[in-house]
Protein backbone atom coordinates (compact mmCIF):
# COMPACT_ATOMS: atom_id res chain seq x y z
CA UNK A 1 0.00 0.00 0.00
CA UNK A 2 2.35 2.42 -0.85
CA UNK A 3 0.63 4.77 -2.30
CA UNK A 4 -1.06 5.95 0.85
CA UNK A 5 2.09 7.42 1.34
CA UNK A 6 1.97 10.18 -1.10
CA UNK A 7 1.35 13.89 0.53
CA UNK A 8 -1.58 15.58 -0.05
CA UNK A 9 -1.32 19.25 -0.43
CA UNK A 10 -1.17 19.92 3.38
CA UNK A 11 2.48 18.08 3.44
CA UNK A 12 1.01 14.90 5.54
CA UNK A 13 -0.34 11.96 4.09
CA UNK A 14 -1.81 8.47 5.32
CA UNK A 15 1.31 7.83 7.40
CA UNK A 16 1.96 10.90 8.90
CA UNK A 17 2.02 10.61 13.07
CA UNK A 18 0.26 13.47 15.14
CA UNK A 19 3.40 14.33 16.77
CA UNK A 20 4.45 15.01 13.07
CA UNK A 21 1.57 17.07 11.98
CA UNK A 22 2.02 19.09 15.13
CA UNK A 23 5.83 19.48 15.03
CA UNK A 24 6.78 23.06 15.58
CA UNK A 25 3.08 24.13 17.26
CA UNK A 26 2.41 26.32 20.53
CA UNK A 27 -0.25 25.25 22.00
CA UNK A 28 0.83 26.61 25.11
CA UNK A 29 -2.47 29.04 26.43
CA UNK A 30 -5.07 26.48 24.67
CA UNK A 31 -7.42 24.18 26.93
CA UNK A 32 -9.02 21.58 24.98
CA UNK A 33 -11.45 18.40 26.05
CA UNK A 34 -10.47 15.04 24.37
CA UNK A 35 -13.57 12.74 25.08
CA UNK A 36 -12.41 9.06 25.41
CA UNK A 37 -9.02 10.12 26.01
CA UNK A 38 -8.29 6.62 28.20
CA UNK A 39 -7.54 4.38 25.03
CA UNK A 40 -6.77 4.14 21.91
CA UNK A 41 -6.23 7.36 19.63
CA UNK A 42 -8.23 9.53 22.41
CA UNK A 43 -5.48 8.87 24.62
CA UNK A 44 -2.84 9.83 21.78
CA UNK A 45 -4.25 12.97 20.90
CA UNK A 46 -4.48 14.01 24.47
CA UNK A 47 -0.72 13.29 24.56
CA UNK A 48 0.53 14.83 21.57
CA UNK A 49 -1.44 18.42 22.58
CA UNK A 50 -0.05 18.17 26.39
CA UNK A 51 3.38 17.65 24.40
CA UNK A 52 2.31 20.52 22.69
CA UNK A 53 1.69 22.52 26.08
CA UNK A 54 -1.97 22.33 25.62
CA UNK A 55 -3.70 22.16 28.99
CA UNK A 56 -5.83 18.93 28.12
CA UNK A 57 -8.67 17.84 30.28
CA UNK A 58 -9.65 13.84 29.49
CA UNK A 59 -13.45 12.90 29.80
CA UNK A 60 -13.66 9.26 30.19
CA UNK A 61 -15.80 6.84 31.49
CA UNK A 62 -13.61 4.26 33.38
CA UNK A 63 -11.27 6.77 35.46
CA UNK A 64 -9.25 3.99 37.08
CA UNK A 65 -7.71 3.54 32.77
CA UNK A 66 -8.07 7.40 32.82
CA UNK A 67 -5.86 8.18 35.76
CA UNK A 68 -3.12 5.55 34.15
CA UNK A 69 -2.96 7.02 31.37
CA UNK A 70 -2.55 10.82 32.74
CA UNK A 71 0.02 9.62 35.31
CA UNK A 72 1.70 7.75 31.62
CA UNK A 73 1.43 11.49 30.46
CA UNK A 74 3.27 12.94 33.34
CA UNK A 75 5.86 10.95 33.09
CA UNK A 76 6.62 11.32 29.79
CA UNK A 77 5.95 14.57 29.77
CA UNK A 78 6.74 16.18 33.68
CA UNK A 79 5.82 19.42 32.66
CA UNK A 80 2.05 18.71 31.27
CA UNK A 81 -0.94 20.01 32.01
CA UNK A 82 -3.45 17.58 32.06
CA UNK A 83 -6.18 16.57 34.21
CA UNK A 84 -8.93 13.57 34.18
CA UNK A 85 -12.72 13.75 34.64
CA UNK A 86 -15.77 11.25 34.84
CA UNK A 87 -17.79 11.21 31.75
CA UNK A 88 -20.28 8.45 30.45
CA UNK A 89 -21.23 10.10 26.77
CA UNK A 90 -24.17 7.44 26.93
CA UNK A 91 -25.88 9.30 29.97
CA UNK A 92 -27.49 12.25 30.03
CA UNK A 93 -27.05 13.27 33.69
CA UNK A 94 -23.47 11.94 33.53
CA UNK A 95 -23.07 14.85 30.83
CA UNK A 96 -24.50 17.40 32.54
CA UNK A 97 -22.93 17.06 35.41
CA UNK A 98 -19.54 16.97 33.42
CA UNK A 99 -20.13 20.01 31.63
CA UNK A 100 -21.19 22.01 34.83
CA UNK A 101 -18.38 20.55 36.63
CA UNK A 102 -15.90 21.74 34.13
CA UNK A 103 -18.07 25.24 33.74
CA UNK A 104 -18.13 26.14 37.62
CA UNK A 105 -14.11 25.36 37.53
CA UNK A 106 -13.79 28.86 35.48
CA UNK A 107 -11.55 26.92 32.80
CA UNK A 108 -11.34 28.73 29.67
CA UNK A 109 -12.21 26.35 26.72
CA UNK A 110 -10.58 26.58 23.24
CA UNK A 111 -10.76 23.10 21.76
CA UNK A 112 -13.40 20.60 21.80
CA UNK A 113 -12.89 17.18 20.39
CA UNK A 114 -15.63 14.94 20.48
CA UNK A 115 -13.34 11.42 20.08
CA UNK A 116 -15.23 8.92 22.10
CA UNK A 117 -17.54 6.15 20.33
CA UNK A 118 -18.70 2.36 20.36
CA UNK A 119 -18.95 0.64 17.40
CA UNK A 120 -21.33 -2.25 16.24
CA UNK A 121 -22.59 -3.31 19.41
CA UNK A 122 -25.41 -5.97 19.78
CA UNK A 123 -28.93 -3.70 19.63
CA UNK A 124 -28.94 -1.93 23.02
CA UNK A 125 -30.86 0.91 24.84
CA UNK A 126 -28.92 3.48 26.73
CA UNK A 127 -30.01 4.51 30.28
CA UNK A 128 -32.08 7.29 28.90
CA UNK A 129 -33.70 4.53 26.26
CA UNK A 130 -31.73 5.54 23.07
CA UNK A 131 -30.18 2.93 21.03
CA UNK A 132 -26.65 2.70 22.79
CA UNK A 133 -24.13 3.84 19.44
CA UNK A 134 -26.65 6.86 18.74
CA UNK A 135 -26.76 8.36 22.08
CA UNK A 136 -23.20 7.58 22.85
CA UNK A 137 -21.14 8.64 19.28
CA UNK A 138 -23.92 11.52 18.82
CA UNK A 139 -26.36 12.49 21.25
CA UNK A 140 -23.60 12.68 24.10
CA UNK A 141 -21.45 14.59 22.11
CA UNK A 142 -24.02 17.08 21.03
CA UNK A 143 -25.27 17.94 24.37
CA UNK A 144 -21.86 18.40 25.26
CA UNK A 145 -21.23 20.70 22.99
CA UNK A 146 -24.26 22.63 23.60
CA UNK A 147 -23.72 22.33 26.95
CA UNK A 148 -20.05 24.27 26.35
CA UNK A 149 -20.51 26.51 23.73
CA UNK A 150 -20.97 29.64 25.83
CA UNK A 151 -18.11 28.99 27.84
CA UNK A 152 -16.25 28.54 23.69
CA UNK A 153 -17.49 31.79 22.93
CA UNK A 154 -16.68 33.41 25.97
CA UNK A 155 -12.80 31.94 25.82
CA UNK A 156 -12.60 33.07 21.72
CA UNK A 157 -13.69 36.73 22.64
CA UNK A 158 -11.72 37.05 25.53
CA UNK A 159 -8.47 35.51 23.91
CA UNK A 160 -9.22 36.90 20.50
CA UNK A 161 -8.10 33.28 19.35
CA UNK A 162 -10.18 31.04 17.51
CA UNK A 163 -11.83 28.07 18.97
CA UNK A 164 -11.94 24.72 17.40
CA UNK A 165 -14.56 21.94 17.64
CA UNK A 166 -13.73 18.73 16.27
CA UNK A 167 -16.29 15.67 15.45
CA UNK A 168 -13.80 12.74 15.19
CA UNK A 169 -16.61 10.11 12.74
CA UNK A 170 -16.10 7.37 10.15
CA UNK A 171 -15.86 6.63 6.71
CA UNK A 172 -18.49 4.21 7.71
CA UNK A 173 -20.81 7.21 7.69
CA UNK A 174 -21.53 6.24 3.74
CA UNK A 175 -23.60 3.49 5.19
CA UNK A 176 -25.86 4.48 7.63
CA UNK A 177 -29.42 2.71 8.77
CA UNK A 178 -31.70 3.76 5.89
CA UNK A 179 -35.66 3.17 5.81
CA UNK A 180 -37.74 3.85 2.54
CA UNK A 181 -37.93 7.54 2.14
CA UNK A 182 -34.42 8.18 2.98
CA UNK A 183 -32.55 8.19 6.19
CA UNK A 184 -34.61 8.28 9.47
CA UNK A 185 -33.23 9.26 12.46
CA UNK A 186 -36.42 9.37 14.41
CA UNK A 187 -36.12 5.74 13.80
CA UNK A 188 -33.16 4.81 15.31
CA UNK A 189 -34.93 2.68 18.36
CA UNK A 190 -36.30 0.52 15.80
CA UNK A 191 -35.18 -3.08 16.15
CA UNK A 192 -36.66 -4.55 13.47
CA UNK A 193 -33.69 -5.21 10.91
CA UNK A 194 -31.04 -4.02 13.26
CA UNK A 195 -27.64 -4.03 12.07
CA UNK A 196 -24.75 -3.12 14.55
CA UNK A 197 -22.49 -1.61 11.57
CA UNK A 198 -25.19 -0.03 9.93
CA UNK A 199 -26.03 1.67 13.31
CA UNK A 200 -22.74 2.53 13.89
CA UNK A 201 -22.59 4.29 10.41
CA UNK A 202 -25.69 6.29 11.36
CA UNK A 203 -24.26 7.59 14.48
CA UNK A 204 -20.95 8.93 12.35
CA UNK A 205 -23.00 10.24 9.79
CA UNK A 206 -24.70 12.19 12.76
CA UNK A 207 -21.15 13.23 13.43
CA UNK A 208 -20.35 15.05 10.34
CA UNK A 209 -24.50 16.76 9.53
CA UNK A 210 -23.96 17.97 13.67
CA UNK A 211 -21.01 19.82 12.68
CA UNK A 212 -22.15 21.06 9.23
CA UNK A 213 -24.96 22.05 11.01
CA UNK A 214 -23.23 23.78 13.89
CA UNK A 215 -21.00 25.72 11.67
CA UNK A 216 -23.95 27.29 10.12
CA UNK A 217 -24.91 28.66 13.48
CA UNK A 218 -22.11 29.45 14.91
CA UNK A 219 -21.39 31.52 11.13
CA UNK A 220 -25.10 33.34 12.20
CA UNK A 221 -24.08 34.26 15.70
CA UNK A 222 -20.50 36.04 14.60
CA UNK A 223 -18.68 33.28 16.81
CA UNK A 224 -15.18 32.93 15.98
CA UNK A 225 -15.36 29.25 16.22
CA UNK A 226 -14.97 26.58 13.99
CA UNK A 227 -16.94 23.16 13.41
CA UNK A 228 -15.54 20.20 11.39
CA UNK A 229 -15.07 16.20 11.35
CA UNK A 230 -13.22 14.23 10.11
CA UNK A 231 -12.17 9.94 9.43
CA UNK A 232 -9.28 9.03 11.71
CA UNK A 233 -8.64 6.20 9.18
CA UNK A 234 -9.05 2.29 10.11
CA UNK A 235 -6.82 2.33 13.26
CA UNK A 236 -6.02 -0.26 15.38
CA UNK A 237 -7.55 0.09 18.73
CA UNK A 238 -10.00 -1.73 21.25
CA UNK A 239 -12.43 -0.08 18.74
CA UNK A 240 -13.18 -3.67 17.11
CA UNK A 241 -13.56 -5.56 20.94
CA UNK A 242 -17.05 -6.70 20.05
CA UNK A 243 -16.28 -7.58 16.58
CA UNK A 244 -14.70 -11.45 16.82
CA UNK A 245 -13.30 -11.83 13.16
CA UNK A 246 -12.74 -8.20 12.90
CA UNK A 247 -10.75 -8.10 16.18
CA UNK A 248 -8.68 -11.08 15.85
CA UNK A 249 -7.66 -9.62 12.02
CA UNK A 250 -6.73 -5.94 13.82
CA UNK A 251 -4.51 -8.30 16.52
CA UNK A 252 -2.47 -10.34 14.04
CA UNK A 253 -2.28 -8.22 11.01
CA UNK A 254 -3.12 -5.16 11.42
CA UNK A 255 -0.32 -3.00 11.71
CA UNK A 256 0.82 -4.28 8.21
CA UNK A 257 -2.36 -2.73 6.30
CA UNK A 258 -3.80 -0.29 8.99
CA UNK A 259 -3.23 2.60 11.06
CA UNK A 260 -1.34 2.57 14.54
CA UNK A 261 -2.78 4.61 17.27
CA UNK A 262 0.57 7.60 16.41
CA UNK A 263 -1.28 7.71 12.66
CA UNK A 264 -4.85 7.51 13.37
CA UNK A 265 -4.58 10.53 16.17
CA UNK A 266 -3.11 12.64 13.00
CA UNK A 267 -6.14 14.05 11.69
CA UNK A 268 -7.39 15.14 14.84
CA UNK A 269 -4.88 16.57 16.44
CA UNK A 270 -4.16 18.59 12.91
CA UNK A 271 -7.63 19.54 12.28
CA UNK A 272 -7.04 21.18 16.29
CA UNK A 273 -3.95 22.79 16.20
CA UNK A 274 -2.56 23.16 12.96
CA UNK A 275 -2.13 27.16 11.46
CA UNK A 276 -3.92 25.57 8.01
CA UNK A 277 -7.23 25.20 9.03
CA UNK A 278 -7.36 28.30 10.71
CA UNK A 279 -10.43 29.80 9.62
CA UNK A 280 -12.00 26.59 8.08
CA UNK A 281 -15.37 25.29 9.15
CA UNK A 282 -17.64 22.72 7.92
CA UNK A 283 -15.19 20.51 6.29
CA UNK A 284 -14.52 16.68 6.54
CA UNK A 285 -10.44 15.81 6.82
CA UNK A 286 -8.50 12.18 5.83
CA UNK A 287 -5.30 11.57 6.54
CA UNK A 288 -4.63 15.70 7.57
CA UNK A 289 -5.88 16.68 4.19
CA UNK A 290 -9.14 17.88 3.16
CA UNK A 291 -11.54 15.18 2.08
CA UNK A 292 -15.22 14.75 0.53
CA UNK A 293 -18.16 12.99 3.08
CA UNK A 294 -21.13 11.04 0.98
CA UNK A 295 -23.39 13.48 -0.31
CA UNK A 296 -26.07 11.91 2.50
CA UNK A 297 -23.35 14.06 4.98
CA UNK A 298 -23.97 17.34 3.22
CA UNK A 299 -27.45 17.58 2.96
CA UNK A 300 -28.29 20.11 4.80
CA UNK A 301 -31.69 19.98 5.17
CA UNK A 302 -31.00 16.42 6.38
CA UNK A 303 -28.40 18.14 9.31
CA UNK A 304 -31.46 20.25 9.90
CA UNK A 305 -33.40 17.84 10.67
CA UNK A 306 -31.52 15.70 12.73
CA UNK A 307 -30.27 18.99 15.12
CA UNK A 308 -33.99 19.77 15.81
CA UNK A 309 -34.60 15.45 16.38
CA UNK A 310 -31.37 15.92 18.63
CA UNK A 311 -32.90 19.04 20.40
CA UNK A 312 -35.85 17.61 21.28
CA UNK A 313 -34.68 14.07 22.42
CA UNK A 314 -32.62 16.82 25.17
CA UNK A 315 -35.76 18.88 25.83
CA UNK A 316 -37.66 15.01 26.91
CA UNK A 317 -35.03 13.63 28.99
CA UNK A 318 -34.67 17.58 30.76
CA UNK A 319 -38.50 17.05 31.59
CA UNK A 320 -38.31 13.34 32.51
CA UNK A 321 -35.88 13.70 34.99
CA UNK A 322 -37.02 16.68 36.31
Amino acid sequence: MWWFGRKGPSGFSYFSTAEEVTHGIDGSGLTAIVTGASSGIGAETARVLALRGVNVVMGVRNMAAGKQVKEAIAREIPAAKIDAMELDLSSMASVRKFAADFTSSRRPLNLLINNAGIMATPFTLSKDNIELQFATNHIGHFLLTNLLLDTMKKTSQKAKREGRIVNVSSEAHRSPISYRGGIRFDRVNDLAGYSGLAAYGQSKLANILHANELTRRLKEDGAEITANSLHPGIVATNLFRTQGFANGFVNKLGKFVIKNVQQGASTTCYVALHPQVKGISGEYFVNSNLGKASEQANNLELAKKLWDFSMNLIKIHTITVK
